[in-house]
C-alpha cells in the first residue's frame, strides 16, 4: 500500500539491465547521475535489493523515508564504494572495526560506527552512529563509486513488508515512487534468505544488533 504522504510520480521510473558480475560502465553512469540529480533508484546488493539515494542530500534522503513508511528514529544503512569512503564519514574508527573490516569487507556485514556531524539527521534518525559497510555486489559498489563514495542501502519494500532478492518481485507501488531501478538478476544466492549481519563497534564490547548471514561465531573470532 503506498503511504498517504507520497503520491506516484508522474512519470514512469526509468530500467536498467546490467551484468551482476560486470556492470556496464554506461548504465550504473545514467543511474548515477539520477541519483546525484537527487533521484532515488532501486538496486541489488549481496542480499536484497535495495532502495538508494545519496546521503548527503536531504531531499532524497527524505523520499526515501517517506516511500517506505519510514520511522523518522530509525537510521537509514549505507553502502560505501571501499574503506576510505568510510573512514571519511566516520568520526572514530575502532580496532575492532579495523579487523572485522579487514576480515569481512566486501561483504555483508554492516558495522555500526559513530558519525561525523556533516551525516543528515534523517540517515542516522538522532543516534549519532551509522550502520555501514564495503557490498560484495559489483553493481551496488559501482553506483556508490559513481556517486560520490557512498549509497543508502535500505531495502527495497514498505516498511514491515519483506526484503526481496528478484526484481520482479518489487512492488508495483513502490517502484512508481521511485525515479529508476538497475535489475541484474536475483540476489542472496551465497546467502540465502537472509540479511547482512549488523555489529555494533561503538563500544569496547562490541553488541550483535541483528543476526544475519554472517554468524555471530565466525565474527567473535576477531573480537579477541
Amino acid at each position: 500500500m503506498v503511504p498517504v504522504n507520497e503520491q506516484p510520480l508522474d512519470r514512469p521510473p526509468r530500467i536498467w539491465k546490467t551484468d551482476s558480475r560486470s556492470p556496464d560502465l554506461e548504465t550504473i553512469t545514467q543511474a548515477a547521475s539520477l541519483l546525484n540529480a537527487g533521484g532515488i533508484v532501486i538496486y541489488p546488493t549481496e542480499t536484497f535489493y535495495g532502495l538508494g539515494g545519496v546521503p548527503s542530500l536531504e531531499s532524497a534522503v527524505e523520499r526515501i523515508c517517506m516511500a517506505k513508511g519510514r520511522e523518522e528514529r530509525k537510521p537509514l544503512p549505507l553502502i560505501a564504494s571501499n574503506v576510505g569512503c568510510v573512514l571519511q564519514a566516520v568520526a572514530d574508527w575502532p580496532t575492532v572495526a579495523a579487523r572485522l573490516a579487514e576480515a569481512f569487507w566486501p561483504g555483508p556485514l554492516t558495522l555500526v560506527l559513530h558519525a561525523v556531524s556533516e551525516i543528515p539527521y534523517r540517515v542516522h534518525g538522532g543516534t549519532g552512529k551509522i550502520a555501514v559497510r564495503v557490498s560484495s555486489h559489483p553493481v551496488a559498489r559501482a553506483l556508490a563509486e559513481a556517486t560520490g563514495g557512498m549509497v543508502i542501502s535500505t531495502s527495497a519494500n514498505f516498511s514491515g513488508e519483506s526484503p526481496v532478492q528478484d526484481a520482479d518481485q518489487i512492488s508495483p507501488a513502490l517502484l512508481s515512487l521511485v525515479d529508476g531501478m538497475l535489475i541484474a538478476g536475483k540476489t542472496g544466492s551465497q546467502w540465502g534468505y537472509l540479511p547482512t549481519t549488523i555489529v555494533d563497534v561503538c563500544s569496547p564490547r562490541p553488541r550483535l544488533v541483528r543476526a544475519g548471514c554472517l554468524p555471530w561465531k565466525a565474527i567473535e573470532a576477531y573480537l579477541v
